[in-house]
């Protein structure tokens, strides 16, 4: 994995968290760091190449009016004054290749300095055991801080450990295997169509990414939110802020005009399409 520094930019050491999605079910990570780069109005400082990221293009991301400015798979953004930098993935990991791509970024985190990585992603609503709907949308996290995945600050915002995390489990074992390097296990995997119900949380990018970062040393908290298909703009809302509260940072002294300290990309204007001719009806 390379990092290609933008011209006249450069990385803050100070700027030592790092944030960024793990793709799953509706995007809602993805959307989510979208309106958290928006709104900061973070720079773009660089983007990375890697083998096992597939390739596309796209025009400029956040306005506020498009510019021709390209957005690339993997790119890297800086708010200084937060102390954080934002990477966004807008393409899938090449199929199989998972672990593979959550070394390098490890690695690449690693290198760089970062001492906490916060890692937003989704959950399938149908996988939901047991619903509790009694606070409105709950926010999930898995911590590194624990060894059975417990953080007590992300307790004290309200949060619920996810139940499923299980280093024990042989789908949660193998990942941490390969993730320190050791190939040993590798085929005590079970194949994709034997995967069991209790196997598909570590299925996820977010497991992989979360285990290859904490082998590194590295504190990871995953925040994690459950979800369907869809307009998933709301969830992302609650994600970002859920990021904000970990990391204690304020919205509303984000350089925003907009009410609350959000300010909406320009890419979501046409993420759903408009809204249907009301005359058909």
């Amino acid at each position: 994995m390379d990092f290609v520094t933008e011209q006249g930019k450069q990385r803050h050491q100070e700027c030592s968290t790092l944030l960024l999605p793990a793709l799953s079910i509706g995007n809602v990570g993805q959307l989510a760091v979208d309106l958290l780069v928006s709104s900061m109005k973070a720079e773009r400082i660089g983007y990375l190449d890697d083998p096992f990221v597939l390739p596309c293009v796209g025009n400029d991301a956040y306005g506020p009016i498009p510019c021709g400015e390209l957005a690339l798979p993997l790119e890297a953004y800086q708010s200084s004054s937060n102390g954080l930098t934002l990477l966004q993935q807008r393409s899938p990991v090449v199929k199989g290749m998972m672990v593979e791509f959550a070394k390098n970024l490890a690695n690449f985190a690693a290198a760089s300095g970062k001492k906490h990585v916060v890692l937003l992603s989704s959950l399938d609503f149908g996988k939901w055991q047991k619903i509790d709907m009694s606070s409105g949308l709950q926010i999930y996290y898995v911590s590194s801080t624990d060894p059975d995945g417990r953080d007590d600050h992300c307790e004290q915002l309200g949060w619920k450990r996810l139940q499923e995390y299980n280093p024990a489990q042989r789908c949660w074992k193998h990942l941490s295997t390969l993730a320190e390097g050791n190939t040993m296990l590798e085929n005590n995997l079970p194949y994709e169509d034997e995967l069991e119900e209790e196997d598909y949380y570590p299925s996820l990018p977010f497991a992989a990414l979360f285990s290859c970062f904490k082998a590194k040393g590295l504190k990871v908290t995953c925040l994690l939110c459950y979800c369907s298909e869809g307009d998933n703009m709301q969830d992302a809302f609650h994600l970002a802020e859920a990021a904000c509260n970990l990391l204690g940072l304020n919205p509303g002294t984000f350089h925003s005009n907009e009410s609350g300290g959000w300010l909406i990309p320009l890419s979501w204007q046409t993420v759903y399409g408009p809204p249907p001719d009301m005359s058909i009806f």
